[in-house]
């Protein structure tokens, strides 16, 4: 483990321990005698990173080093506030950091102050831009927005309206894996024919904000002008589905596509509200990141081949290009789900389990689905 210098400088630490305190920083975690690895998680508006991102990351440290300790932050959608936290971090004798960015652009900040005090850091999920990164462990994004939209593709030509036109709700903007998912459905829509209607990018991955846009998109197009929704992941397409409902259109003949397999997002699918979700297993990715941060911190060689191979998923070693500099990655591939595996996937792997998914009016659809609550 590091000798942190910088902590013998106490104004600097007085500062960050009130930037901790501000941003709502919480450290958790075993051990405390041994290396200390901070995660950096960008909001809670998506359900995956508390329910999911956050505990699984935890156990693999636990069970790779059992006497490190995890220093967690989650920045609720604001920049500044992660850019205070990572300071904390620092302050407070991070050994690394893996960062899920709130801005790719902006965490090339984060990363310099880390760097400045040889810390290196692991980007997790989103990909920092132009900043000299040490790994980054993510999901195939470009095979998620394919996935999406190929399915989408394929749901308006059974219903007999190949080209659709469709409404597309993409993501934040800010965030580089939306641009990646719209890239991935562009192309299976330029390969199928789907046109698009109306476009939008949603701040912040917002419901509110995605059920604004549509409504602006039925207001434009009509109840009628459209055929389905490419919403970028569950909280877009929850966000398209209540303003359809909002107007009086039965979000069942209008189908919707998601991402990350949210507990609502599988609801609507049972209930035939919305059409698809991709579901990406959590797990994995955060243990591999967890293993990269554990050698760093120890100061041992990473392997993400052998970390790669061991943890399945479809994951796999490659470099990433972020503008900087070829960052070395780990991999992993997206599923796609509709009412048709919903049991034989997220069910089956235990990442929504019957009891969160076949509450009240939903016990009907899981048992039509052979799911038992």
């Amino acid at each position: 483990m590091r000798i942190h210098l910088r902590k013998l400088f106490v104004s600097g630490g007085v500062l960050a321990i009130a930037a901790l305190a501000a941003a709502g920083c919480g450290s958790s975690g075993s051990g405390g005698s041994g290396p200390t690895i901070a995660l950096l998680l960008p909001e809670n508006q998506t359900p995956r990173y508390e329910a999911a991102d956050k505990p699984d990351f935890e156990a693999a440290v636990s069970k790779a080093c059992s006497d490190c300790s995890v220093i967690y932050s989650n920045a609720e959608g604001k920049i500044t506030d992660q850019q205070s936290q990572a300071e904390s971090a620092l302050t407070q004798g991070a050994d690394v950091l893996v960062v899920d960015a709130v801005d790719a652009t902006s965490a090339a900040a984060i990363v310099t102050k880390a760097n400045a005090q040889n810390v290196p850091v692991v980007s997790y999920d989103r990909l920092i831009l132009k900043a000299p990164v040490d790994y980054y462990v993510s999901f195939d994004n470009e095979q998620v927005g394919r996935l999406q939209g190929q399915s989408l593709a394929a749901k308006l030509k059974q219903m007999g309206k190949p080209t659709g036109p469709i409404v597309q709700i993409n993501g934040d903007p800010a965030d580089p894996n939306a641009a990646l998912f719209a890239k991935g459905a562009e192309s299976a829509f330029s390969a199928t024919g789907v046109q698009v209607a109306k476009k939008y990018d949603t701040p912040g991955w917002l419901s509110s904000n995605a059920q604004n846009e549509m409504q602006q998109a039925i207001t434009a197009l009509g109840n009628n002008g459209f055929a389905g929704v490419y919403g970028a992941n569950d909280d877009m397409a929850g966000g398209a589905i209540a303003a359809m409902k909002s107007v009086g259109v039965n979000p069942g003949d209008r189908p919707s596509t998601g991402q990350d397999a949210t507990v609502a997002g599988i609801q609507r699918i049972l209930a035939g509200e919305q059409y698809m979700t991709v579901y990406k297993a959590v797990e994995p990715e955060a243990s591999a990141a967890a293993q990269l941060a554990v050698a760093l911190a120890q100061g041992k060689k990473a392997d993400p081949v052998k970390i790669a191979k061991s943890l399945g998923n479809g994951g796999k070693s490659e470099t990433t290009n972020n503008g900087s500099t070829d960052v070395p990655s780990i991999i992993f591939t997206p599923v796609a789900v509709t009412k048709d595996n919903v049991k034989s996937t997220v069910i089956a792997d235990g990442y929504d389990t019957p009891a969160q998914v076949c509450t009240g009016p939903y016990k009907a659809d899981c048992k039509k689905a052979g799911i038992s609550g």
